[in-house]
């Protein structure tokens, strides 16, 4: 089943895509939004999660790290879409983003979590047994993962 929700997902993007091409539009975007956003804002309208996504948004808030179990570096992004992700990004097995703050621009690839404020991202790092798909953080021209 995830392996046909990632296709689906995969397919609507080229779909959107080649519209994007026929009316003239820039491939990365229709009208204001771009595809990862609107893949994202499909994602959450539909409550889809276990979903490999790519994106980047604003840091509107960083919060304090999760320290139960694995630890966590923790913050909300805004997409461009106005669409909010928390970040989940595992500081065990990835560095964390230094000095990270409000207004910065961090773009992610990760899996998708539904959840009813938006989503989680999370699987932001490197899977040392192999099992997942390596995801990673861009802040600052650095990529963490």
């Amino acid at each position: 089943m995830k392996l046909f929700k990632l296709l689906a997902y995969a397919l609507s993007a080229i779909l959107l895509l080649s519209a994007c091409e026929e009316v003239g539009e820039p491939s990365g975007s229709v009208g204001q939004m771009s595809v990862e956003d609107m893949v994202l804002q499909q994602a959450f309208e539909n409550q889809t999660s276990d979903l490999q996504v790519y994106g980047s948004g604003t840091v509107v808030k960083v919060l304090p790290d999760d320290t139960d179990g694995s630890k966590h570096q923790k913050f909300l992004l805004e997409l461009d879409s106005g669409q909010t992700l928390l970040i989940a990004h595992n500081i065990d097995l990835a560095p964390r983003l230094p000095g990270l703050v409000e207004g910065d621009r961090v773009a992610f690839y990760g899996e998708y979590e539904w959840n009813s404020k938006g989503g989680v991202v999370h699987w932001t790092h490197h899977d040392p047994d192999g099992r997942h798909v390596d995801g990673w953080l861009e802040y600052k021209g650095k990529r963490y993962g």
